[in-house]
């Protein structure tokens, strides 16, 4: 019995032949039950042959096929004979000889142009995709920095990273992620700078990636990072393109992902998630102050709550008098431990932080805020919570609403949960324990198979100018360690005041 199925399937593997009926019919076998297909069949004027472009209805734009393919071939007066090369005026034109390419040509957006006669197709470069007009970014935003964030298509995202540097030695290699999907992604860097062993070890682990499509710049990142069970995030997605020229600048690689509105940064230290664009367009005494503020709101958000169980259930002893009878007073009605306190209000947080973030902007802000208000009163009212409580979740709230990464955010939320486990099981004993294996953890971790850690282990004095602290910019004139650059020294900066008139 012959199976109907395997006979019906069509041969990827098949080369165009010169007939144009049995190229549309085996088009029509590659995009069965494709009601977006558009074969649409006519007459070139110039050598008198029979013709058909290929086209998905959305994918292309509709005007550049239009005026740049079919009014020249079918207007054009001079006549020639079959074979000649074809008068179009469309920026991208190439030969395709198999169906295989041809049919992922199509399905990114370009037209397919096959001829009566002619083993080949041509493949034209017609792609109008829907996109988004260039918009101020959603979770990077900027005083005084560009309010221009990448969108959905790595063209314009590379063309406006290239603005900031329109340089020749701004390289980029593309590579194919997916087998199902396939998606173009395209590694950044500065020819002359970005060390080669970053730039292959990069290369090497994308190329590795086997999945059916990818479809953020996030699933790549959790595919290629050195440690995918860390609570720690190994590399920086940003969505700002000053900040991508900035990264390339210090001798790091910039991954663009196709349909991603957001691009990686790597290899980056811990320290990288504490740095802001605004860092570099404020003074230097207030950025270094906002640094040390985001460094004290990392350690606030992340061993407050623990700390505060630890006090309320083993050492009470630490606390001043006075200060223990408020708290006693404030905990006299409360029928749960401290620990079962803490977990009821950072759960309740998190669900107010998740509801304001899914609802619409307008009733997403009335929730966190009237959920938050009225929701803390009551169960303070209520007997439930006290309200020391609830002043050190706010102050926790407040604190992670500080750190510049939502990724390091993200991490916080769940460190700052074990903490309270062990802070309710050993007291400070298990805070310090807590607290050690975090460090420990961090010294062993790497990105891009870079120290983590850097440039405080291993200790990198000539980094710390960019560190904890933002120097003036005139003694920024070595970059990163951490990213082995070929040019150590950028190019000369001076402080202003030492030129003589």
């Amino acid at each position: 019995m012959v199976d109907q199925s395997k006979e019906n399937k069509p041969d990827y593997t098949a080369v165009i032949r010169s007939n144009l009926e049995e190229n549309i019919q085996h088009i029509h076998r590659l995009f069965s039950n494709t009601s977006d297909l558009i074969i649409r069949k006519f007459t070139i004027n110039q050598t008198n042959e029979q013709a058909a472009i290929i086209y998905i209805d959305g994918l292309t734009d509709r005007p550049t096929i239009n005026n740049g393919v079919l009014h020249p071939l079918q207007n054009y007066s001079e006549t020639g004979k079959p074979g000649d090369e074809l008068m179009m005026s469309v920026g991208h034109i190439e030969r395709e000889y198999k169906f295989q390419q041809a049919e992922a040509s199509v399905l990114h957006g370009n037209s397919l142009l096959l001829i009566n006669g002619r083993e080949y197709a041509y493949i034209l470069g017609t792609g109008g995709w829907p996109q988004r007009a260039i918009e101020d970014p959603q979770m990077e935003a900027s005083l005084k920095g560009a309010h221009q964030g990448f969108v959905e298509t790595s063209g314009l995202n590379i063309a406006m990273i290239r603005r900031y540097l329109p340089n020749r030695e701004l390289k980029m290699k593309r590579l194919v992620v997916g087998e199902r999907g396939q998606t173009n992604v395209t590694i950044l860097y500065l020819e002359d700078v970005t060390n080669t062993t970053l730039i292959s070890a990069l290369e090497k682990r994308i190329q590795q990636v086997d999945v059916d499509v990818i479809l953020n710049t996030g699933e790549l990142s959790e595919l290629i990072e050195d440690n995918p069970f860390s609570l720690f995030p190994q590399f920086v997605l940003t969505e700002r393109p000053d900040s991508a020229a900035s990264q390339l600048l210090q001798g790091r690689c910039v991954v663009v992902v196709d349909r991603s509105p957001s691009v990686l940064v790597a290899p980056v230290s811990f320290f990288s998630y504490f740095q802001s664009i605004d860092d570099y367009s404020t003074r230097w005494s207030i950025a270094t102050f906002l640094r040390f503020l985001r460094m004290f709101a990392f350690v606030t958000a992340t061993f407050l709550p623990a700390f505060y169980i630890a006090v309320a259930s083993y050492h009470f002893e630490i606390i001043p008098m006075k200060l223990l009878l408020t708290l006693g007073e404030s905990r006299g009605q409360v029928p749960f431990p401290p620990f079962v306190e803490a977990i009821i209000m950072e759960i309740t947080l998190e669900m107010l932080r998740e509801a304001g973030v899914r609802l619409p902007a307008p009733v997403g802000q009335t929730v966190g805020i009237v959920g938050g208000i009225v929701l803390g009163q009551a169960v303070v009212q209520a007997g439930l919570i006290s309200n020391v409580m609830v002043i050190v979740v706010a102050f926790t709230a407040i604190s992670s609403f500080i750190l510049p990464n939502y990724d390091m955010v993200a991490a916080v939320r769940l460190i700052r949960f074990i903490l309270m486990i062990l802070a309710s099981l050993f007291g400070f004993v298990g805070i310090i324990i807590g607290l050690m294996t975090m460090i420990a953890h961090l010294l062993t971790l790497k990105s891009l198979g870079m120290p983590y850690g850097i440039p405080l282990a291993p200790v990198r004095f000539s980094d710390w100018k960019d560190t904890l602290v933002r120097a003036p910019l005139w003694l920024l004139d070595k970059r990163p360690k951490s990213t082995i650059s070929k040019q150590d020294t950028r190019k000369a900066t001076r402080n202003p005041r030492e030129e003589k008139p």
